[in-house]
C-alpha cells in the first residue's frame, strides 16, 4: 500500500480549497496557478506597512470604508486593491494577505502572499524617503518565504509553486512623482531619459533576481499617467489643475523602455514567461472620459477635498457622497471600482501568457 507523502498533504488541501473560490476566468487546459506572489508599492500593498514604523500608512478610517465590515486594513483604497482582484479572478482565494502579517497560516503561504510596500519604487532612494521596504528588502522577505514553503511541503512543492505561480511587480509611480520631480537626489544629476534608463536597469535586475530564485511567470506593470493624478494636478497643474504633461511623458518614456527590456529578457531567458502590463492607457481614459466607465469625477479623489489628501492627511476626514462616482479614492490612489475595471481589462493578458 502506498502512503500519501505527508509533506505534500498541506499543498494538496490548499489546491482543493482554492478551487472552491470559483475562478472568474477559465485557465488553459493543463495549466495551473497555485499562487500569486506580489511585489511593489501602494497600488498593491495589502497591509505590510502596518507592521513597522513609516509615514506611509493607511490602517485608519476612512480607508477601507467599503472593505469587508468597513475595516481599514492597510490597503490604500476604500476597498480591495489589484492584488485581491487578481487572486479572485484566478480562483485562488478572495484576498492576498500581506507577508508580514504574523497570523499567516501554512495554507496562506502556499496560495500566495504580498511583499509590496506602499511608497516603494524601483529606485532604492524612493523607499528610503518614507522608511518603507525597498524592492531589495522585499526580495529578502521572498527568500525567507521560499525557506518556509520548503519546510512546509518540501522541494517538489516549492519547485511547483515557483515555476507555476503568477509573480507580479507593480511599482514606479513614486519614483517619477516624488523622487525625481520633488526631491533633488536624482534630478540634479540625471535628465528624464537618463533617469528612466536607471529605473529600467533596476527593473531588469529585479526580474533577473526573481528568475535566479526559480520564478518563471513574471508580470511587470508600467506606470500610470502620473501627471493626471489629483495630487500632481494640484501641485503642478496651475490654478486650473491641468494634467502635468512633463510627468506623464516621463511615464510613457519609461513604459516604452521597460516593455522593450522585458521582451529582451524573455528572449534571453527562454523558459520564462515575462510580460509587460499596460496600466497607462485605461486609467487615462478613466480620467478623460469618466462617464464611459460609470464614473462622474476623474480629477479629484473621494477623501476630503480630493485634491491633495493622501495617507495620514486623509485620516478621519469626511468622504464623498457616492464613491462609485469617483475614479480616485484619495489624491493618489484609485477606488476599488476603478481597480476592478482595470484588472478586468488585463486579466486575459495574464491568462494568455501562462
Amino acid at each position: 500500500m502506498k502512503y500519501l507523502n505527508l509533506k505534500l498533504f498541506p499543498f494538496l488541501v490548499v489546491l482543493i480549497t482554492a478551487r472552491t473560490v470559483g475562478a472568474a476566468v477559465k485557465l488553459p487546459r493543463n495549466v495551473t496557478v497555485p499562487a500569486v506572489l506580489m511585489f511593489g508599492d501602494s497600488i498593491v500593498d495589502t497591509g505590510n506597512n502596518n507592521y513597522y514604523t513609516t509615514i506611509a500608512k493607511c490602517n485608519f478610517p476612512p480607508y477601507g470604508q467599503d472593505f469587508m465590515g468597513g475595516k481599514p486594513t492597510g490597503r490604500f483604497s476604500n476597498g480591495k486593491v489589484p492584488s485581491d482582484f487578481i487572486v479572485e479572478e484566478l480562483g485562488i482565494k478572495d484576498l492576498l494577505p500581506p507577508y508580514l502579517d504574523p497570523s499567516l497560516k501554512d495554507e496562506d503561504l502556499l496560495t500566495g502572499v504580498n511583499f509590496a510596500a506602499g511608497a516603494a519604487g524601483w529606485d532604492p532612494i524612493t523607499a528610503k524617503l518614507s522608511f518603507v521596504k525597498s524592492l531589495s528588502d522585499q526580495l529578502e522577505l521572498f527568500k525567507g518565504y521560499i525557506e518556509k514553503v520548503k519546510k512546509i511541503g518540501g522541494e517538489k512543492t516549492l519547485s511547483k509553486l515557483l515555476t507555476e505561480s503568477v509573480v507580479a511587480v507593480v511599482t514606479g509611480s513614486n519614483d517619477i512623482s516624488n523622487t525625481y520631480f520633488i526631491t533633488p537626489f536624482r534630478r540634479f544629476r540625471d535628465d528624464v531619459p537618463a533617469y528612466t534608463d536607471l529605473l529600467v536597469r533596476y527593473a531588469s535586475s529585479f526580474v533577473q533576481d526573481l528568475y535566479r530564485l526559480g520564478v518563471r511567470r513574471i508580470a511587470v506593470t508600467g506606470l500610470p499617467p502620473v501627471g493626471c493624478l489629483p495630487s500632481q494636478r494640484t501641485l503642478r497643474g496651475g490654478l486650473e489643475r491641468k494634467c502635468v504633461d512633463e510627468y506623464s511623458e516621463a511615464a510613457e518614456l519609461f513604459n516604452r523602455k521597460l516593455s522593450a527590456e522585458l521582451v529582451s529578457l524573455k528572449d534571453q531567458l527562454g523558459d520564462a514567461s515575462i510580460f509587460f502590463i499596460d496600466i497607462y492607457t485605461v486609467p487615462l481614459d478613466f480620467i478623460q472620459n469618466p462617464q464611459k466607465y460609470g464614473f462622474k469625477v476623474g480629477d479629484k479623489g473621494c477623501c476630503g477635498t480630493g485634491t491633495i489628501e493622501v495617507t495620514f492627511i486623509c485620516k478621519d476626514l469626511a468622504t464623498c457622497e457616492n464613491v462609485e462616482d469617483y475614479v480616485f479614492w484619495d489624491s493618489f490612489h484609485p477606488t476599488e471600482k476603478a481597480y476592478r475595471i482595470l484588472v478586468n481589462g488585463f486579466k486575459d493578458q495574464i491568462i494568455n501568457s501562462l
